[in-house]
Order: C-alpha cells, then structure tokens, then sequence
C-alpha cells in the first residue's frame, strides 16, 4: 500500500514540476513579448491560473501523505501514547469529515460547470474546480490509512505526533537526536579500555 502511495505522490511531483515550468515560461514569455514587440500569449494569465491551482492542491496531497502541514504539537507531544491515539483519532475524522465537505462540494461546482467554457482558452470550467475532487479523494485515501496504522498498534511514541510546529522545529529536534546518538557513542568509546590499558593490565606488578 506504501509503495503505491510514494509512487502517486512521486507522479504528483512530476505533474507539479510541469505545471511551474509551464507557467514560468508563459509568464516570462508574455512579459518578454509584451515590452520587446509589443504583443503576448493571449491565454497565458488563464492558464497560469489554472496551473497554479491544481499545483496548490496537488502539493497539498503530497503534504499529507508526508505529514507536511503545519500544526501545533506543543500538546500532543506531551501525552501519553494513550492521549496520543485519542488525539490522532480525533483529528483524523475531523479532517476526513472536511475533506467529504470538499469533495461534495468540489463535485456539484464541477457538474454545475461543465458546460461552462473559459474565456480565452475555451476550456471547461468544471475541470477548474475538478481539482478539489482529486484532492478530497487523496487525502482521505491517505487519512484512512494512517487511522488504521493507528488503531492497529503500528505507530507508537513520536510516530503518533503527525503534526509540527514548523520545519526549523523538527529540523531542531533532528540535530539534537543526532548529537544526543553521538554523544554516546562518544561515550561509549571513552569507556571501553584502549589495547595499551589492557597491556598495563596484563604486567606483573613489581
């Protein structure tokens, strides 16, 4: 199930690299357009537009899946692994709750718009607000499957903290972990007893 879900998010990352190249070349193409010979790319701010959209909901998905989101763990951090799962399985139904809201939401504005064409390109506005139905579907697939990694006893300690304050915090916590592991270690080498001690060790006393 892992391996399909990094796949996704691997193939949703190539999609939102296309979308910027694509708009980054529109954008400077027009500008460059416009003030050298005085002409543009009639459907570059619409579908600019339109790119950046779905690149905001596709790298939400992606942040999901990685846990991504700002939150606020000041808490949660602190509980017991008891409080921990109360807390996962709260905010995990709250969020599963939104994204239904979304779906349902994002799926009558798509019907709605369907026969609804863009200005400039032409192209149907349903597939506009089709994102929103992408991202819904995703992220509850998503929040479905780190519930059951919960409920199942898979994910304990700071595995069931899914949320950071922010990412200089976690990056904090990492350097600390890594020079708390190699603090002992250093430690641990200091106390062991080097090849010349064991050497004094071994002669007679006279």
């Amino acid at each position: 199930m892992e391996r399909w879900m990094d796949r996704y998010c691997r193939l949703l990352d190539f999609l939102m690299a296309g979308a910027l190249a694509v708009m980054v070349v529109m954008v400077f193409g027009n500008v460059v357009l416009r003030y050298a010979f005085n002409t543009g790319i009639t459907v570059s701010e619409e579908v600019s537009r339109w790119l950046f959209v779905w690149l905001t909901f596709l790298g939400a998905i992606v942040a999901m899946r990685h846990h991504g989101h700002l939150g606020v763990d000041m808490l949660v951090s602190r509980l017991p692994d008891a409080g921990k799962k109360a807390c996962v399985v709260a905010g995990q139904g709250l969020m599963l709750w939104v994204c239904w809201l979304i779906f349902s939401g994002s799926w009558a504005q798509t019907r709605l718009n369907m026969d609804v064409t863009a200005p400039t390109t032409g192209w149907s506005m349903g597939y506009f607000y089709l994102v929103g139905v992408v991202f819904a579907a995703s992220a509850a697939v998503f929040l479905l499957y780190d519930l059951w990694r919960v409920l199942s006893g898979q994910l304990r300690g700071d595995a069931l903290v899914m949320v950071k304050d922010s990412e200089e915090t976690a990056e904090f916590h990492a350097l600390q972990a890594r020079l708390a592991e190699e603090d002992r270690l250093a430690t641990q080498a200091g106390a062991a007893p080097g090849p010349d001690a064991a050497d004094t060790q071994r002669q007679p006393r006279g």
